[in-house]
């Protein structure tokens, strides 16, 4: 029962490494607006007499993943103290699962199974936190960015009461914030008390940081985008620019999708954003495209290995 079980996961991790590889491929190799040979010839064109400028920009995908491996140790510690090496490992190989589940559920899983059964309840929920105070800072920054949207250009998404986004996650944060004063959560006629005790076991300084590494992620990323706008040529203000990377990201973020078709949501709405200012949509299809490729990607390409490698715990 065993060698067949071992064998089952085995062909499991080749499946998902597979269809990532695959995933990769035919993202890059059959987009029918940006070619891989168009953006070789951007790419030579733009960063050819620019070394520095390349470098600086993968600087930034290294910071913002080092940023995500420290707040998810820092959220793991709640319950078990991994190293930054072993945060490291759970978070590509996470990644690489999750471009190829719906709702990117598939890294809720795999970082489940690196810890005891006792114990991946509490990773599960843990992860939804991190995930959560993600989406936090980028409503925080979304309304910023709507709010310019609509009175720089005199116009407003239809059917997008933003200010009420922001309301919602000022009184989640709140919540959270003072949920050791707060009794049993309730839902329907149950009372939820395991995950109430255990919310209140997470110390504030605790939340306080993987705010903290949350928001510093946000500033690189929006930033990343920016100085590739830059490096494309793109003539527009500063803050014109990141508030509409802003806009972009906080309704890419609250946009219902599959994690399949998650890059191509993100580059709709990026042309949708960027169609009022003078940026071109080649351009925008390009930046889009190397954002997908230095931050997930080539992630996912390494965290491929780790899946591979990745032994079953026996206390399944």
């Amino acid at each position: 029962m065993n060698k067949y079980k071992h064998l089952l996961f085995t062909l499991i991790k080749f499946a998902i490494v597979l269809i990532a590889i695959l995933f990769i491929y035919q993202k890059l190799a059959q987009n029918p607006t940006a070619s891989l040979s168009q953006l070789k010839e951007q790419l030579v064109l733009a960063f050819g007499t620019n070394l520095w400028y390349l470098l600086f920009i993968l600087l930034l995908t290294d910071f913002n993943l080092i940023f995500e491996f420290l707040k998810w140790q820092k959220l793991v510690a709640v319950i078990k103290k991994i190293t930054f090496l072993e945060s490291y490992e759970q978070c590509l190989a996470s990644l690489t699962a999750s471009i190829i589940t719906p709702n990117r559920i598939g890294e809720y899983g795999v970082k489940a199974i690196y810890f005891s059964k006792n114990e991946r309840k509490k990773i599960l929920f843990l992860n939804l936190i991190g995930n959560l105070m993600q989406m936090f800072v980028t409503v925080l920054f979304g309304i910023i960015g709507m709010r310019y949207f609509r009175n720089y250009f005199d116009t407003s998404i239809p059917f997008l009461n933003y200010e009420l986004w922001l309301y919602l996650a000022i009184f989640l944060f709140v919540l959270f914030l003072f949920r050791k004063k707060i009794g049993l959560i309730k839902i329907g006629r149950f009372y939820i008390d395991k995950i109430a005790l255990f919310i209140k076991k997470i110390d504030s300084k605790t939340i306080y940081t993987i705010f903290g590494y949350s928001l510093l992620r946000y500033i690189i990323f929006s930033h990343q985008f920016y100085f590739l706008l830059l490096l494309f040529n793109v003539e527009a203000s500063y803050f014109t620019l990141i508030f509409l990377i802003f806009c972009m990201y906080f309704l890419a973020s609250i946009i219902p999708s599959i994690a399949l078709f998650d890059w191509a949501i993100k580059g709709s709405v990026a042309l949708y954003v960027f169609s009022f200012s003078s940026v071109s949509e080649l351009t925008i299809i390009f930046v889009t495209t190397l954002m997908w490729i230095l931050n997930v990607a080539i992630p996912a390409l390494i965290g491929s290995v780790f899946v591979l490698n990745f032994k079953l715990n026996k206390e399944v």
